[in-house]
């Protein structure tokens, strides 16, 4: 691991009133080297690193770093968390339906929240989580046999 750069991860450890620890500065260089990584990747990370690191202490520290605002948690449908270094932007997500992969999406239209709800029942609204699902050009390429309705005849 780069020592400048893990002397600035300990830096923000501090600035966000968190414990400085190998195994948290390992973590939160994983998360920002890696792509949507979910817990069991950024545990394999920080074993490579460091040696043994219990998934039970991987996913405290991300719970950690994620409510300090270091770390973002996306949750998208039929998946497991991803975990991501980009933070405070309002981005949103893409994902593939087929392999799962996520990239970043940023936003359409204006400035954070990027969308006016048609009823914020009162809400001070200052974030829009949003994931458009479709098929990344990996899995368009391959031949995929559409599924048969249950109404169809065949």
């Amino acid at each position: 691991m780069n020592a400048s750069r893990a002397r600035a991860a300990g830096d923000e450890l501090r600035g966000a009133g968190l414990r400085v620890t190998a195994a948290r500065v390992a973590l939160l260089e994983a998360v920002r080297a890696g792509d949507h990584l979910d817990a069991e990747a950024i545990a394999a990370a920080v074993r490579d690193r460091l040696g043994h690191i219990s998934l039970q202490a991987v996913y405290e520290a991300l719970h950690a770093l994620t409510a300090a605002g270091l770390v973002r948690r996306i949750e998208p449908a039929g998946g497991p968390a991803r975990y991501e270094g980009r933070t405070g932007d309002n981005h949103h997500h893409v994902v593939c339906r087929s392999c799962g992969s996520v990239a970043d999406s940023d936003c359409a239209v204006g400035e954070a929240p990027c969308l006016t709800a048609s009823d914020d029942h009162g809400f001070a609204i200052d974030e829009a989580e949003v994931i458009y699902w479709g098929t990344c050009p990996a899995c368009s390429t391959t031949t995929v046999t559409p599924l048969l309705r249950e109404d169809s005849d065949a």
